[in-house]
């Protein structure tokens, strides 16, 4: 559905993006990760034709961003960072000039507003000047603008910024529902967005794909060893037991934190070889008071510290 080819963006000395490929398919819910300033913003607006890059191009259902805009923008359904509302309209004016706007008149239009009324929670505010909107009222009302036409394509920068606990939830079950046959693009710096919406990310840093594919991949990417946790009662001397766990076959570190009553282990091993049973048996033959013995994987936040620090070490 999606092809991007050798993208970069160039603002004077600054390079927003650098040589950046991928694909999406259609049906796919992709989240596009990365700290502030990352490109994220630069690569939607690119794949909306909102912007040219400066190198390479992206192919939108076969169409060239530089050659076919009109009928990529038909297709599309944006979201952008910076909400493009009319202030001094009612939302449902608004509403109304977008989907004229559209080619969208009569029956047809009034059943796309009623959808997007219900689905984005604006009926309460339907007859509100766009102005008089809460923060969270007007990111719903710039988001259905953007579904009012039923595009193909979805693309979505920060949809859950300045929403409260339950209107992201509403919006994340939206996301879900509208990726049942569409293909949705949303960008994010929220980890616990991606979780929550989509298996598979496109991690960006300083304008680079750093990494690409579902979230095991990447964890797997960020941190190719194996970790595992062991919890042990605190009648356990620690330092006998990070001793002992160092002395393993292929176990490179050992971590201790105490919690309560408890000692937590952390213990990382090549990628090659799985410790689990050893350990296992370790526990048994020592007679160790333990709770918990699992493969610990990294948080996706650690996911995202790893793959996006620069050669320093320092977070991007």
């Amino acid at each position: 559905m999606i092809q991007a080819e050798n993208l970069s963006m160039l603002y004077g000395p600054v390079t927003a993006l650098d040589n950046a490929n991928f694909e999406i398919k259609k049906g796919e819910v992709i989240g596009l990760l990365g700290p502030n300033g990352a490109g994220k913003s630069t690569t939607l607006k690119i794949l909306t034709s909102f912007i040219y890059p400066t190198i390479g191009t992206a192919y939108v259902a076969g169409k060239d961003v530089r050659k076919d805009p009109v009928p990529i923008r038909k297709m599309i359904g944006y979201l952008p960072e910076q909400l493009p509302l009319y202030m001094d309209m009612e939302v449902c004016e608004y509403l109304k000039f977008v989907g004229n706007a559209r080619g969208l008149y009569g029956l047809n239009l009034q059943k796309r507003l009623d959808w997007v009324v219900e689905k984005c929670g604006l009926k309460m505010m339907y007859r509100k000047i766009v102005r008089e909107l809460s923060k969270g009222y007007k990111q719903r009302t710039a988001l259905a603008q953007a579904l009012l036409h039923d595009p193909e394509i979805i693309i979505l920068d920060e949809p859950t910024s300045g929403l409260d606990p339950h209107q992201i939830l509403e919006i994340r079950s939206l996301i879900n529902e509208l990726a049942q046959d569409k293909t949705v693009i949303f960008s994010t710096h929220i980890l616990q967005e991606i979780e929550a919406i989509t298996s598979q990310i496109i991690v960006i840093n300083r304008g680079k794909i750093v990494a690409n594919g579902k979230i095991p991949d990447i964890r797997k990417q960020a941190m190719p060893n194996h970790r595992l946790q062991l919890v042990i009662g605190k009648d356990v001397e620690s330092d006998e037991v990070t001793k002992t766990l160092q002395e393993i076959d292929h176990v490179k570190k050992v971590e201790e934190k105490a919690q309560g009553e408890e000692t937590i282990y952390t213990i990382e091993s090549s990628k090659d070889e799985n410790p689990i049973a050893d350990i296992s048996k370790l526990v048994r033959d020592k007679s160790w008071n333990f709770s918990e013995l699992k493969r610990h994987p990294l948080s996706l936040e650690e996911v995202f510290l790893a793959l996006t620090r620069n050669a320093k070490g320092e977070q991007a």
